[in-house]
């Protein structure tokens, strides 16, 4: 994992735990890795919205089916069905 993606997590992570605890020097390896501010309210935005879907998903008691089950387990990609003529879809 690089620099980048350990600044994204530690954010992430945060703001889906403890938002009412997030301050300005959380924001901070994003502002030094050139996140500017809307490039920071894009990262909450993007938090928020996969942290919405999880609480609701969660509510309904949704599951994932077998074949996304399978694929997170083993983090090999889901591919597209074949479209008619045997090309397969952009995915």
């Amino acid at each position: 994992m690089n620099a980048r993606e350990r600044a994204l997590c530690a954010v992430a992570e945060k703001l889906s735990a403890e938002a009412v605890r997030m301050t300005e020097e959380d924001w901070k390896p994003l502002r030094e890795l050139g996140f500017d501010d809307r490039a920071c309210l894009e990262v909450a935005h993007i938090v928020g919205v996969f942290n919405y879907l999880t609480r609701l998903a969660d509510g309904f008691g949704l599951r994932l089916d077998a074949p996304v089950a399978e694929a997170s387990r083993s983090r090999i990609a889901l591919r597209q069905p074949r479209a008619e003529g045997g090309a397969e879809r952009p995915g």
